[in-house]
């Protein structure tokens, strides 16, 4: 054991999505594996709080577009004979009133780091914008009371309050150190009055558990699950899951993430909606999680579940993102060379009962 070559955690990682992902992808792996080991793409997300049009303005001179709305704004419905256009149904709404600028398929131009604007916040927070699309697919509704089950670092919680239809939000990461970066981004970015007026919490509970804590009392959740984060464990050796003392722990994950996937069901009330999400291409952690999750709902709460199709939300993004065409359930952002955003797998479920 002690001559055992020490291999570096990102290698380690390589040498186990080689084995796993070429026989999920087949002959696409090759393509995403020199996209994960390309430098990633960004998305600008809007500061809403902050001088919106201004920003949104010096964002278009740089050349990049607000994807979403222009994916939105040519994906209505033609009226045809002069008739109007009947409206589409309301599980295709998208969150509203969410700006994110991004670089057309091949300019890897990059975006300037943010900067404090006029109004004391931040006025655009760098992400990847495939992150995005899970928070546009649970069609927030003005007034809800919303759920983020694992927040931090904050960006998807940051891009839930944008939206304006949060009564309020719940925001939860059990690491407290992580929960404290999750603080500063909504410090950096959200006016204290908003933070106020929103009644944002922001705990250090244990996800699993928030079934029984809050049973039945969300419209909408948002379970953006740990997992085994590809593109960083192929990056970084600070806190790489990859790391030989991390093996159980990463073997105990798709166990993990159907726990939290479960909690943040029984906390929706019937009728409302989750989504889950994970920044991983495995099919284990990411339709398997959501099947299972569904089959044990069923069996030992008697709850139903209906995963919604989101066929028509790809089509609406495919002109950014390149997506997994064969996903049994949900939606796959694979990371492409013209198009290097993701990985994002996304579901939408609707707790029926």
């Amino acid at each position: 054991a002690a001559t055992e070559p020490k291999f570096p955690a990102t290698r380690l990682a390589l040498q186990n999505f080689d084995m796993t992902y070429s026989v999920q992808f087949g002959d696409l792996w090759p393509s995403i594996r020199v996209s994960l080991l390309s430098e990633q793409k960004y998305g600008a997300l809007v500061n809403n709080f902050a001088a919106w049009d201004r920003v949104s303005a010096e964002l278009e001179q740089l050349s990049a577009r607000d994807f979403v709305n222009e994916a939105i704004f040519h994906g209505e419905p033609e009226p045809e004979n002069g008739q109007t256009a009947a409206p589409p149904p309301a599980s295709w709404a998208c969150s509203p009133n969410l700006r994110c600028f991004t670089f057309a398929r091949g300019d890897v131009s990059r975006f300037p780091p943010a900067r404090l604007g006029s109004l004391g916040v931040m006025d655009y927070y760098l992400m990847d914008a495939a992150s995005l699309l899970p928070v546009l697919a649970l069609g927030l509704q003005p007034g809800d009371t919303v759920l983020d089950l694992c927040a931090a670092p904050g960006g998807k919680t940051l891009a839930l309050l944008q939206t304006g239809c949060c009564r309020n939000l719940a925001a939860n990461d059990l690491s407290t150190s992580r929960a404290g970066r999750l603080q500063k981004v909504l410090h950096s970015y959200v006016p204290q009055d908003v933070r106020d007026r929103n009644r944002v919490r922001v705990t250090s509970w244990d996800g699993r558990k928030w079934g029984e804590l809050e049973g039945d009392i969300y419209d909408r959740v948002l379970v953006d699950v740990p997992c085994t984060t590809d593109r960083h464990s192929l990056h970084e050796e600070e806190n790489n899951i990859f790391k030989r003392s991390r093996k159980k722990e990463r073997q105990m994950l798709p166990m993990l993430q159907v726990q939290l996937l479960a909690a943040g069901l029984l906390a929706t009330k019937p009728g409302g909606h989750v989504v889950y999400s994970t920044c991983s291409l495995s099919h284990l952690q990411n339709e398997y999680v959501v099947q299972g999750t569904i089959e044990l709902l069923a069996n030992q709460y008697d709850i139903k579940v209906h995963v919604e199709d989101l066929t028509h939300f790809r089509k609406l993004f495919m002109d950014t993102f390149s997506f997994f065409p064969s996903c049994q359930v949900g939606e796959l952002v694979i990371p492409n060379l013209m198009a290097n955003f993701g990985p994002m797998y996304f579901c939408k479920m609707c707790r029926m009962t």
